[in-house]
């Protein structure tokens, strides 16, 4: 049960999300596109979690590192399952406003 929590949640290891955007991470916010319009982190790209399946080979073509984010961070910890799935390197940047908060720091 632990191991699920952490595959969706991430572990306790604090993630650099700021070196992550510097050296070029795609930032994924799952939301709806209703959510997304209320406010979103900058540079982010709107794909919503039920889409996503059919932008994963898209996502791995580009190469990049992916950070998910969303509203509360269980959407964007299904993200990263379903793109490290894939070969992808993902990481749950958590509720998007948080994120947005570490990286402009």
């Amino acid at each position: 049960m632990i191991k699920l929590i952490r595959s969706l949640f991430g572990s306790r290891t604090e993630v650099d999300f700021v070196a992550l955007v510097k050296n070029g991470a795609v930032v994924i916010d799952v939301r709806t596109p209703e959510e997304f319009k209320q406010g979103h982190a900058k540079n982010s790209t709107n794909i919503p979690l039920n889409a996503l399946p059919q932008k994963l080979a898209e996502l791995k073509k580009k190469g990049k590192v992916v950070i998910t984010v969303c509203r509360s961070g269980s959407r964007s910890g299904m993200a990263k399952s379903m793109l490290l799935r894939q070969g992808i390197e993902a990481y749950n940047g958590g509720p998007w406003n948080v994120f947005q908060q570490k990286i402009t720091r």
